[in-house]
């Protein structure tokens, strides 16, 4: 809704705080989006403590951003197995 601006006006801050909600609530969905929002402003440790949480999880979306990490660099051999054994 605020990301989209359906309804609302475009809201970054308040997409945030809907999404960390969700998280904590359980949805691991919103975790796969907290981790795109971390990795956008830079925060690229908060972004792939995201993404193992919503592979955990079965997030198809978050393993494939986690693999791309690991290709770059930004994410050890030993987080991304973890992640993978995790998703399985």
């Amino acid at each position: 809704m605020y990301y989209a601006g359906i309804g609302v006006e475009k809201n970054k801050k308040m997409e945030n705080h809907h999404l960390e909600e969700a998280a904590i609530a359980g949805q691991w969905e919103a975790r796969y989006n907290l981790g795109i929002n971390e990795g956008d402003k830079g925060n690229i440790e908060r972004a792939v403590k995201h993404y193992i949480i919503a592979a955990s999880h079965g997030d198809d979306d978050a393993v494939d951003a986690l693999r791309k990490g690991y290709r770059v660099g930004q994410i050890s051999k030993e987080d991304f197995a973890a992640a993978l054994r995790a998703h399985q």
